[in-house]
């Protein structure tokens, strides 16, 4: 089989849209959360946090591949919209102004409110004599002797600006009248913030208090105006097969090099505490090479990073925070048994951050330490920085096991701690190998081999999130665990493929992009189709951009099918057009939990096909990357995972519904409210409710949602 590619052909545009735009929108409703007057004030303050991350993510590999694009590739047609990168960047540079004052007017009013609890981020002229004195002698102690002030002249040149780096910045002028541009790098070994004595709510960022003393620090040079600034690079690094081959290095002392290279790569956004003189920006703008549509003035603070350690520092978060949420141990799992028995006799499913990851860490354990395990395979994408699984690999390699890690180096933001954990890994005598060129692998899986006399039995997990105990308890995400012997000699195929960088092997229950996933979703659609009006789709998933699936989506609209996609973000097909896609329905939740999970379903009642997968609906995880998806066959784990889809079509408080415009709405809420993560925190998926010789309760669960869209 042929690994997929895009075809080149006129496109039809009236049921797409852009991917940028969409996931502008994503996460204008993540801002949107810190609006909401049912969310904690806290909550609500780290929702703008999250949003400002976001974007600046966003800038820096979105917005900074189309500006790559724009240069070597100008005339490349995006297959959603119809532009070129110059066109995309245009509509973005449109939207995020609008984005930037929703933002400034929120954090306001949720500064205030805070203010009324005692949290207060001061001004130096709100701080009594006392707290003077005490940011005066932590300046003059602390802070003054680690600065490194800067003027712009022919004996100095412009310093480089490190991405998403905090600068005090100033127009300066000399005694014979000269203008220069002042620079004040706000050391990172500094507290973002000083709490005052005795009173943890009241605080004053490093710059703000570094822009108070700016004025004495240039000199001879006179301070005339200043502020606070912060540059975004383009952060889209690019490994270069050739290059590897041609210099003979491997792809760990590449990805050093590269990573290096990523801090000096071009501006692609500049922010700005204050609006500034013409005559600064002239100075600025020459020297950064940025247009004017690039610059934001942004009252919020620039690196709102600091909020995380704020809310742990404060006495009263709690208070102004979400109750304290702990995962469970699923029911159906005894704690006191090995899992490895229990996984035997069943398949298990743990559904995160809901149920603990305890279980299969536990799994992992027992792998380490029992005789009868020949080897542990496994792919990491992303891990913990103090990862608890990445010991447990180490533990069982010097217990003697066979442990292959195919770590991906190329996880964006992450590869310098992959890189990390590849070298502890390999010291404790695990094999770390590295995936297949060009093909980032984001598969989840993890096979444990076992030996009785001659015969080899296996228990896979595979799942539909990292290996990162950290987002485990921050993202909804789903972990299969079976004993199955057809998944787990395929498990055996794919890790044996991957040795070798055979992406086209062929497997017999599990689905492996790039050859398999997008082919057997297109046969799935085509087996609905042919249904009718009787065919039902539900796809959970954090996003679609992928052409051909949205192409045959209409089509199976057209056709009658009933479509539910549970999309968390971006989304670029148009739902609700009359005569094609007024069949499909988009919902999408954003809530306490960021939505992580990927579901395919296909059909209802007995002839429900389900599965779970690494993958989202995008040209890149589904013809870019080594992706897996497993079907689920055990028929308790299936009504589990459809409670999930119910529940989470049902949600009439954090879910929103995707219009033709492209703009959401909130789900109307005509029945008792619903929010579907409090659903699934306040009631376990284990706890049986339908009894085992009862599978026809398979389709009554789904009837709901049939009845629900009429």
């Amino acid at each position: 089989m042929a690994i997929p590619t895009e075809k080149a052909e006129e496109k039809d545009y009236s049921c797409t849209r852009s991917r940028e735009l969409s996931w502008l929108r994503f996460n204008r409703r993540v801002l949107e959360e810190a609006g909401d007057e049912t969310v904690p004030l806290l909550e609500r303050l780290k929702f703008i946090s999250i949003f400002a991350s976001n974007l600046d993510e966003f800038f820096m590999v979105r917005v900074g591949n189309l500006f790559d694009l724009s240069l070597v590739s100008p005339g490349e047609i995006d297959n959603k919209t119809g532009l070129t990168p110059a066109g995309q960047l245009s509509e973005i540079y449109s939207v995020i102004p609008g984005l930037i004052e929703i933002k400034n007017r929120l954090y306001t009013d949720v500064a205030a409110l805070l203010r009324r609890e005692g949290i207060c981020d001061l001004s130096m002229e709100e701080l009594s004599p006392e707290e003077r004195k005490f940011v005066s002698t932590c300046y003059k102690a602390k802070i003054l002797p680690v600065l490194s002030p800067q003027i712009v002249d022919a004996r100095h040149p412009f310093p480089h600006l490190a991405n998403k780096a905090l600068y005090v910045a100033g127009l300066m002028r000399s005694r014979k009248g000269t203008a220069s541009l002042g620079f004040l790098p706000v050391p990172a070994g500094l507290p973002a913030i000083l709490t005052m004595p005795g009173a943890p709510g009241r605080l004053i960022r490093m710059e703000t208090v570094l822009l108070h003393y700016a004025s004495s620090l240039f000199g001879e040079y006179r301070l005339e105006s200043s502020c606070t600034l912060c540059v975004t690079r383009n952060a889209d690094l690019n490994l270069d097969a050739e290059l590897l081959e041609e210099s003979g290095e491997d792809i760990r002392s590449r990805m050093s090099k590269l990573l290096k290279k990523r801090a000096s790569q071009s501006a692609v956004r500049l922010e700005l505490s204050r609006k500034m003189s013409g005559e600064f920006m002239r100075l600025l703008k020459g020297r950064l090479g940025l247009e004017n549509r690039q610059i934001y003035v942004d009252q919020t603070p620039l690196n709102m990073h600091y909020v995380f350690d704020l809310v742990k520092a404060l006495p009263e978060a709690k208070a102004l925070s979400f109750p304290a949420y702990r995962p469970r141990w699923p029911e159906d799992l005894d704690q006191k048994a090995g899992i490895i028995e229990q996984v035997r006799q069943k398949d298990r499913l743990l559904f995160f951050p809901f149920d603990g990851v305890e279980p299969f860490l536990q799994l992992l354990e027992e792998a380490a330490a029992r005789p009868d395990v020949v080897s542990i395979r496994i792919t990491i994408y992303r891990l913990a920085t103090s990862s608890k699984v990445a010991h447990i690999l180490c533990k069982a390699a010097e217990n003697g096991k066979e442990v292959t890690v195919l770590m991906e180096l190329r996880a964006r933001f992450d590869e310098a701690n992959n890189i990390s954990w590849s070298r502890l890994l390999e010291d404790s005598g695990c094999r770390v190998i590295y995936g297949v060129e060009e093909y980032k692998c984001h598969s989840k899986i993890c096979l444990i081999t076992l030996r009785r006399g001659d015969r080899l039995s296996y228990v896979t997990q595979i799942g539909t999130g990292n290996y990162n105990e950290h987002t485990n308890e921050q993202y909804t995400d789903l972990s299969l665990m079976t004993a199955s012997e057809a998944v787990g000699l395929d498990g055996a195929a794919f890790f044996q493929n991957m040795m070798v960088g055979n992406l086209e092997g062929e497997y017999r229950h599990l689905l492996v992009a790039p050859v398999g996933i997008k082919s057997k979703l297109l046969e799935l659609i085509d087996r609905e189709i042919a249904r009718g009006p009787e065919g039902y789709i539900c796809i959970k998933a954090n996003a679609m951009t992928e052409r051909e699936i949205m192409d045959k989506l209409v089509q199976a609209s057209q056709a009658g099918v009933q479509i539910q996609l549970i999309l968390r973000g971006i989304c670029c097909l148009r739902p609700g057009i009359a005569a094609q896609t007024e069949n499909i329905h988009v919902t999408s939740i954003v809530g306490r939990f960021l939505e992580h999970g990927r579901i395919y379903c296909f059909g209802r009642g007995k002839d429900v096909r389900l599965y779970i997968a690494s993958a989202d609906l995008m040209t890149r995880n589904l013809n870019h990357r080594v992706e897996i998806a497993c079907p689920v066959v055990d028929p308790e784990v299936k009504e589990q995972l459809l409670r999930i889809l119910h529940t989470q079509l049902e949600d009439n408080v954090k879910a929103s519904s995707l219009l033709p415009d492209g703009s959401y709405c909130r789900k109307v809420n005509t029945l008792a409210p619903c929010n579907s993560q409090e659903v699934f925190m306040s009631s376990s998926l284990h706890r049986p409710t339908v009894p085992p010789e009862k599978p026809d309760a398979l389709h009554r669960i789904f009837s709901g949602l049939r009845r629900r869209k009429k």
